[in-house]
């Protein structure tokens, strides 16, 4: 498991591509109920949402199963990831999974209502 990383502070404005990314992870937490909506956007531009899995066999962060979803799709890296959850901080699991595919990607972790509280770097 990878220790926990440093979180800076929100930046004053998001660019528009990390605005989608978070509204992407809000919509797939909506839209499922989930506990944590993720969304990853990979090096070609192309983004892929996820929310939690809960089941009695499989257990993944929707980071995880996004950065799964990312490279299943053939993604050799990641620009930006975003996490929608009540959580305090981004599980080391998916920090963990983001950082198998990209040691630099910034992750945002964002509110239900979509606002940024930090930036993992």
């Amino acid at each position: 498991m990878a220790e926990h990383a440093q979180e800076s502070a929100a930046p004053e404005e998001l660019d528009a591509e990390d605005a989608k990314i978070v509204t992407l992870a809000r919509s797939a937490r909506a839209r499922t109920g989930a506990a944590e909506g993720a969304a990853v956007r990979d090096t070609d531009g192309r983004t892929y949402a996820a929310c939690t899995v809960a089941l009695p066999s499989l257990r993944l962060t929707a980071l995880q199963v996004a950065v799964a979803t990312a490279v299943a799709s053939g993604a050799e890296g990641l620009e930006a990831a975003a996490v929608v959850t009540d959580a305090a901080e981004v599980s080391a699991d998916s920090i963990a999974a983001v950082r198998d595919l990209t040691a630099t990607a910034p992750v945002l972790r964002a509110d239900a209502s979509g606002e940024v509280a930090g930036v993992l770097s």
